[in-house]
């Protein structure tokens, strides 16, 4: 009975210190910072947190995801309360614990009566394809004694109607709270203004209003801000933050910044040095797995609010330029643009590089041009420079046509120049070339050349696609007749090492091992069909 009232009067003193500011804040490090190292932050690190955000004297600490999973104390998911009390401080201030669940990956059977000893709030997220069943689950935590946060998903995605259709729903089943869930980052002042107005004006008054936001933009300590500068006075409201912005990337409003700035204007007595220690101790390195911030995919995800994966699957491609990838992603549908489908981008990407061409009386000249000569391919790997001996040598001796892939030499004379990346195009010196440029179809909105040759034909096959710039002139050379070809340049992807000839070719978009496997599928299958020489070293001379 002692026991019990002792967290009796714990909730109580948590409750009127709650009452006592209408501003409050919420730390979600250890649980959106968890899509960075998938929530594995070690045992002592989540305990250790968690206490230097108490000192802070934060509001409200998220420690996690609720989920059906197999439970490791190392991790911060949880199948139910219990196995979060390890990890909970005995002196808690007048912080209050919280956790989240996404209604489908839940079972809500497995969370216990709320008791006092471990969290207080749930923050329960859904779609807006299951609003009603996001509802009735925020129902069931609610009947089982906590705090239920409402968390849709993406509110930019919802219109004027379909938020006051929502808020009407919410008002029926009292949250504790409603929050403003910028997904996609792509909220600018008007945005916040207009929806936050609608939500002050058709919300319970009794019901908190929240505000989650990211860094698509770049936007989110200033529309912190706004939202505390236009905050209705008697409405209670929370706003997300975490150490040094850590979350998914581009990540999150920054706990140090908007503490201090709460301290400064609002009369908030917030501890910031705990905040500042766990950064340098703990979060800081962190960023070496994966470093969230401000980046231009998520810019460009954020400018048509969609899912962060599509401008991400088209920059990883390095193919192609801005304006290339702001078309593609100005195409997707309306209903495309919340959940991410790969298989769609990947076919309005084949669709946008797709540009039919009559190429026959190109490659019959071709044909003509290059039929009884040695021809070397001359790709932009690092061994066209470590090796150049070899390869002068070689030219020297055999007089070969020269084509270079994507990139004009210096040090060396080529014939031809075939690109069929508009990246590499756009870097191509073309004010006094002594070569000739063919281009694939798929660059006909970057170039003005003539001698343009069908994209389709030469990326796909039965076996699937390839637009690496070799393996691509390879099949063109296997459809005009060519039976042997010698190659210097194509090394293959190494780990730690200088992979260009030059370092403007460089780029954070390669893919390593995963290229390596696809190249080495398709020269092999390449071989049965032309004899490739190599005259440098190569991880696909296999």
């Amino acid at each position: 009975m002692i026991c019990v009232k002792r967290y009796l009067g714990m909730e109580k003193a948590r409750r009127d210190y709650q009452s006592a500011s209408k501003i409050k804040l919420l730390d979600c490090t250890l649980r959106d910072g968890g899509y960075i190292n998938d929530w594995n932050f070690g045992y002592h690190t989540i305990r250790n947190v968690i206490r230097q955000l108490v000192d802070s004297q934060v509001d409200y600490v998220e420690v996690g995801f609720l989920r059906n999973c197999a439970y490791d104390r190392n991790r911060t998911l949880y199948n139910n309360c219990a196995e979060m009390l390890p990890v909970l401080p005995g002196r808690r201030g007048n912080t209050m614990f919280t956790a989240m669940a996404l209604h489908n990956k839940y079972d809500i059977d497995q969370l216990e009566p709320y008791d006092g000893r471990t969290i207080e709030a749930i923050r329960v997220t859904f779609h807006d394809y299951d609003i009603d069943e996001g509802l009735v689950f925020i129902g069931k935590a609610k009947e089982k004694g906590y705090k239920v946060f409402c968390n849709p998903i993406n509110i930019m995605g919802y219109s004027d109607e379909q938020i006051l259709e929502l808020l009407h729903k919410v008002n029926r089943i009292q949250p504790y709270a409603f929050s403003i869930v910028d997904t996609f980052g792509s909220m600018m002042k008007s945005d916040l203004l207009r929806i936050y107005s609608l939500i002050e004006h058709n919300l319970d008054e009794s019901v908190v209003i929240g505000l989650h936001l990211h860094e698509n933009l770049a936007l989110s300590y200033s529309l912190a801000q706004e939202f505390i500068d236009m905050k209705a006075s008697g409405r209670r409201s929370v706003i997300d933050a975490s150490m040094l912005g850590m979350g998914r990337v581009p990540g999150n409003l920054c706990m140090e910044l908007i503490m201090d700035y709460m301290n400064r204007t609002q009369g908030s007595t917030y501890d910031v040095n705990p905040v500042l220690d766990g950064i340098d101790d703990y979060i800081i390195r962190l960023k070496e797995i994966e470093p969230w911030g401000y980046s231009t995919a998520y810019a460009l995800s954020a400018k048509y609010n969609l899912h962060r994966n599509y401008a991400e699957f088209l920059l990883n491609k390095g193919r192609l330029r801005a304006k290339q990838i702001n078309h593609i992603l100005a195409s997707i549908e309306e209903h495309k643009k919340t959940a991410y489908d790969e298989a769609y981008i990947e076919e309005l990407y084949q669709q946008f590089q797709n540009h039919e061409v009559d190429d026959r009386q190109l490659r019959q000249r071709l044909q003509q041009e290059w039929r009884g000569r040695p021809l070397l391919i001359l790709a932009p790997g690092s061994s066209i420079v470590s090796q150049k001996d070899k390869i002068h040598a070689f030219m020297e001796e055999q007089k070969p046509i020269v084509v270079s892939a994507n990139f004009a030499s210096g040090e060396y004379a080529q014939d031809y120049v075939f690109c069929s990346n508009a990246m590499r195009y756009s870097a191509l010196d073309l004010s006094d070339r002594k070569y000739q440029v063919l281009v694939t179809s798929n660059l006909m909105d970057v170039c003005d050349e003539k001698d343009v040759l069908n994209y389709t034909d030469l990326c796909f096959d039965e076996k699937g696609s390839s637009d690496n710039c070799v393996i691509m002139f390879l099949k063109l050379l296997i459809k005009l007749g060519i039976t042997k070809v010698y190659v210097a340049g194509f090394d293959g992807y190494k780990e730690e090492t200088s992979n260009y000839a030059t370092s403007y070719m460089a780029s954070q978009h390669t893919k390593g091992v995963e290229a390596n496997i696809k190249n080495n599928r398709y020269v092999a299958d390449i071989r049965k069909q032309i004899e490739i020489v190599f005259i440098t070293e190569s991880l696909y001379n296999k």
